[in-house]
């Protein structure tokens, strides 16, 4: 274990340090040359899967209230939008036609990833008795990840500028995130229910469909959820259920062992969370009501994507025998960001 100035007492579990004491990528770091290589022979057939929905999707549909679908805008030539601009306006020469557009969107609203600062903890870095807003790596909310408030102490934290001074999600794209992906398709053992899936049905369904998750890999679950949003995106009258899909349980301590000890380097999912919340056990007294989470981004440092587009290659996978494919999904390099939207491929 690596000491760091930021701490001396890393959570129980955690892998803090291991990867050195400024590490920024935690898991990440698995996925070496030999790794990619190993992803790129998955590729045979050289079909191309879309692995994202659209950016709007869920339209007709409240998943997370804080979070909004994008809105689209234009800018300005001095007081004319820029859509279908005929640039003889500027030039009666030129015979140009101009759009050009903006958006504002919530960076986690579709498909996305979180970085590993979209979660921390309460956390004693010292062994003083002092709790601080912790995150992966004892970086610390206001030194690191800048905030207008420090609720801790119910006082104003920074003037800005505001965001992931360590941990942001540009660490994440720096990497290009191509990897060998593992689909585990839970939807073909479960359906369309609302089934946590713990350690031991896991291994049932590795067994089952003859797979494995290995060191550098990217576990997919696929739970029907996206076809399910997919339906209510084009007809805002078809029936949906929002809490109607399986994911892990994330509370599951041999499932947290298995997520450990497997070496995968990040877990993404077609549903909402990856785990189920509310989790199958709530701690009494100090704990935390999102295990997976958690675990993940706090102590391990594995990024978790949500709301991916499975199904169509999920279905393909299980029609030719397969289960591995190259997934190539870097988020947004967007300096300081929590979280991203993503548009994956998945190769086979």
């Amino acid at each position: 274990m690596t000491k760091s100035v930021r701490w001396t007492l890393r959570p129980e579990g955690s892998n803090w340090g291991d990867f050195g004491p400024d590490d920024q990528l935690g898991r990440l770091n698995l996925i070496t040359p030999e790794r990619r290589r190993a992803a790129a022979q998955e590729v045979r057939e050289g079909l191309a899967f879309c692995l994202s929905l659209p950016l709007d999707c869920p339209r007709h549909v409240e998943l997370h209230p804080r979070r909004k679908p994008p809105e689209l805008g234009f800018f300005l030539r001095g007081e004319d939008p820029t859509l279908n601009y005929p640039m003889s306006r500027v030039n009666p020469d030129q015979d140009d036609v101009v759009c050009d557009d903006k958006a504002l969107i919530s960076l986690q609203f579709s498909t996305q990833w979180d970085s590993l600062c979209h979660i921390g903890a309460l956390h004693d870095a010292h062994g003083d008795g002092c709790r601080e807003a912790t995150y992966y790596n004892g970086f610390r909310a206001n030194d690191h990840i800048h905030g207008p408030v420090d609720y801790l102490r119910d006082r104003r934290a920074c003037d800005g500028p505001y965001g992931a001074g360590a941990l942001g999600i540009e660490t994440m794209a720096e990497t290009a995130l191509q990897a060998r992906g593992v689909m585990v398709d839970l939807f073909s053992h479960v359906g369309l229910e609302r089934v946590a899936v713990g350690y031991d049905p896991l291994m049932r369904i590795l067994e089952a469909d003859r797979t494995s998750v290995e060191a550098g890999d990217v576990l997919c679950l696929r739970t029907g959820f996206d076809r399910a949003l997919l339906g209510r995106y084009s007809d805002p009258s078809a029936p949906f259920d929002q809490h109607r899909c399986s994911g892990l349980d994330g509370a599951d301590e041999r499932l947290q062992r298995w997520i450990d000890d497997s070496g995968l380097v990040a877990i993404l999912s077609d549903n909402e969370a990856v785990e189920l919340l509310p989790p199958s056990s709530v701690p009494h007294g100090h704990g935390t009501h999102i295990p997976l989470h958690h675990l993940c981004l706090f102590k391990l440092g594995i990024p978790l994507g949500e709301l991916f587009l499975l199904s169509d290659l999920a279905d393909w996978l299980r029609a030719h025998d397969r289960s591995r494919f190259l997934l190539t999904a870097p988020p947004l390099r967007l300096p300081g960001a929590v979280g991203s939207p993503v548009t994956g491929v998945g190769t086979v």
